[in-house]
């Protein structure tokens, strides 16, 4: 693709020199869910992004799919029955008649009812769920911006996240993969996520992420799994302000320990976009070039790997970090010069795809950052190498009504224009920054009180693993062997 001076706008970069398969999921619609007034969340970042994959000229080296919605019964698959009936059927106008299951499904101000809100659900986590499925027949990289929810717990709603797309998806690449890896670079810990998986020693969680006195108070470097689970959850508890150097000082080495000794089929790797500089609601340090050394480096492993979004309230920033990552998936680089599209006025008064990180401190010191390197190179010591898996019977693969992409005319798969004719809402400015509720149910977890003294919060709702392990015996699926 060219812009008005003639210059190229993406142009071949891939460090390794080997070409992807990637896909991605793309809903025309989903830049219209609205979360309400003020509200931080705003889906109308994952159309801006689109757009400016589509005027870079990405969409014709990517195979696009628009996602088939969830069905209730794979939601079902990891969240509460009851739960993901109440998402179904509760409107705006029905609301007030439904108190006690508002409370009792943390659904209210942070999470709130909206008109369309399990059609959103549906939406992203097919898209999840889809990219999972292209992985297991052969695809190298899937992309769904519009996923990455990770907070969300089997029944209930948190911090803006309704369905846990991530663990629909990690269980349908259980399907066919022995191991899977999961990596999160959201400012805010992957609690939802650690948590379904905290038992078994087939899905490793790995968190960087902002610790202290923020949401949601989990993700202590103590915390590290429990039972055959024991040492397959790593926590990076991180400071105000780190920066691209710091950062990278402890997600290469610690990352590549886990690829060592963990051995993966395959990745999934959440990209929230809050632990950008400037973002609304973090407090972090990074450049987009260096949230996107994440993705480069984890594709550098030629493992099936799975991107999704996440977190993300400067939505300008949101949509230029997404739309860089995508470039590196497909192993492109972009120019800086950002092209004349529909959104172009959000990108002012530089109109550039890049940002330069601020001069704010880095509250994270050298010592506390090697002592931090230290101590879960230690933890990941204590793993025994690659734990064999013995399937019973391959599960059931989830069933799409779609084509297999193999059978396809590959100049018949998108139109990069067909989906920059929806008609832009008006929204609401950019609310200023408010730090999301820290209410914590549902979750068992040590949180300091004092300087020596723990307290443990016990969940309301029955801890989700036995549960959960009764669904995956259904479907013969055995996390735990």
């Amino acid at each position: 693709m060219m812009d008005g001076s003639g210059n190229s706008l993406a142009t071949a970069a891939c460090s390794d020199g080997t070409k992807r398969r990637v896909c991605y999921f793309y809903d025309s619609e989903v830049g219209n869910y609205y979360y309400g007034q003020g509200h931080p969340m705003k889906p109308h970042r994952i159309r801006m992004t689109h757009a400016l994959l589509a005027h870079y000229g990405l969409l014709q080296n990517l195979q696009v799919y628009k996602p088939n919605p969830a069905r209730e019964r794979d939601l079902c698959r990891f969240h509460a029955d009851d739960y993901v009936s109440f998402l179904r059927t509760v409107t705006p106008e029905t609301q007030q008649d439904q108190i006690r299951s508002l409370k009792r499904f943390n659904v209210g101000e942070d999470c709130p009812v909206f008109d369309g809100l399990y059609s959103f659900c549906q939406t992203y986590a097919g898209g999840s769920v889809g990219g999972a499925v292209k992985l297991n027949h052969g695809h190298d990289i899937a992309i769904n911006w519009a996923g990455g929810l990770h907070h969300a717990k089997k029944c209930e709603a948190s911090g803006f996240c309704y369905v846990n797309d991530i663990v629909l998806a990690i269980l349908e690449l259980l399907k066919k993969h022995e191991r899977v890896l999961y990596v999160d670079i959201d400012i805010h810990h992957g609690d939802g996520v650690e948590e379904a998986f905290y038992t078994t020693d087939r899905v490793m969680t790995v968190s960087f992420h902002k610790f202290g006195d923020y949401f949601p108070g989990t993700g202590d470097i103590r915390d590290v799994g429990y039972g055959k689970g024991k040492y397959y959850s790593l926590n990076v508890p991180l400071d105000d302000g780190i920066d691209d150097e710091s950062y990278q000082s402890l997600f290469k080495p610690l990352i590549g320990k886990v690829m060592e000794v963990f051995r993966p089929g395959a990745v999934v790797l959440q990209c929230g976009a809050d632990s950008l500089s400037g973002d609304r609601l973090g407090c972090f340090n990074l450049s987009i070039k260096g949230h996107a050394e994440c993705v480069r480096y984890m594709r550098s492993f030629n493992v099936p790997l799975l991107l999704l979004g996440g977190g993300g309230y400067t939505i300008r920033n949101v949509a230029r970090c997404w739309c860089y990552e995508t470039g590196v998936a497909l192993g492109v680089e972009l120019d800086d010069k950002m092209p004349q599209h529909e959104y172009f006025e959000y990108f002012g008064p530089d109109y550039t795809l890049h940002v330069a990180p601020s001069n704010m401190e880095n509250k994270n010191s050298r010592q506390l950052l090697d002592d931090i390197r230290s101590k879960l190179l230690d933890n990941l010591s204590k793993l025994r190498h690659a734990p064999s898996v013995q399937f019973q019977e391959r599960p059931p693969e989830t069933e799409f009504p779609e084509a297999d992409e193999d059978q396809e005319d590959p100049d018949e798969r998108h139109d990069p224009d067909s989906d920059m004719d929806v008609d832009d809402p008006k929204l609401p400015d950019e609310p200023s920054r408010k730090t999301p509720s820290t209410s914590i149910q549902n979750i068992r977890i040590k949180k300091e009180v004092g300087e020596n003294e723990l307290k443990e919060q016990v969940c309301q709702c029955p801890t989700i693993f036995p549960v959960y392990w009764v669904n995956l015996n259904s479907i013969a699926l055995n996390l735990s062997m």
